[in-house]
């Protein structure tokens, strides 16, 4: 079995998201106005200004961007379970621990696969929830062997997984 692109950036996906993309404050509003558009403190709803009640002094000065990321990451903080609650906490906790340098490798990674297309996004989680269904030993040896390939050997894979994706040629 070989490793797929698709399955490599799932993997870098997952990591990412793991430890700490996925914070409270980077959710998103059902409703979210236009980006770039500011958010009044007054709009957001009673629970929302309790949970950012330290930034209430300074809302007004944050870029309507920040304001958006805040009121957004706090409506879906307001939704989550306690268990979720505990998981993101473990997961912000980890992401902090991390050095700076492996988190913003991680962030470019994210707005790597941010950038690409939707059909290609779909694919790399559906190929890492089938990553995900392999056993655990499967799983290492996978990670092992992509790994230690060379750059040449991982354009092999890639080309291998790609060849084996592709819609069968009309005859």
């Amino acid at each position: 079995m070989t490793v797929k692109r698709g399955l490599i950036g799932a993997l870098l996906l997952t990591a990412l998201l793991s430890v700490g993309v996925c914070l409270p404050v980077s959710a998103q509003v059902a409703s979210a106005p236009p980006a770039g558009t500011a958010i009044p403190w007054n709009s957001l709803s009673q629970d929302q200004q309790r949970l950012l009640s330290r930034m209430s002094g300074q809302w007004d000065q944050l870029t309507p961007q920040r304001q958006q990321a805040l009121a957004s990451g706090s409506q879906r903080w307001l939704g989550m379970s306690q268990d979720q609650r505990t998981q993101a906490r473990q997961r912000f906790n980890q992401w902090q621990q991390l050095p700076q340098q492996r988190r913003d490798q991680l962030r470019q990674r994210w707005e790597e696969f941010r950038a690409q297309p939707q059909d290609r996004q779909q694919a790399d989680r559906e190929n890492f929830r089938k990553f995900q269904q392999l056993p655990q030993q499967r799983r290492q040896q996978l990670r092992q062997r992509w790994k230690n390939a060379t750059p040449s050997q991982r354009q092999e894979m890639i080309a291998r997984a790609r060849a084996r994706r592709a819609p069968p040629k009309p005859r």
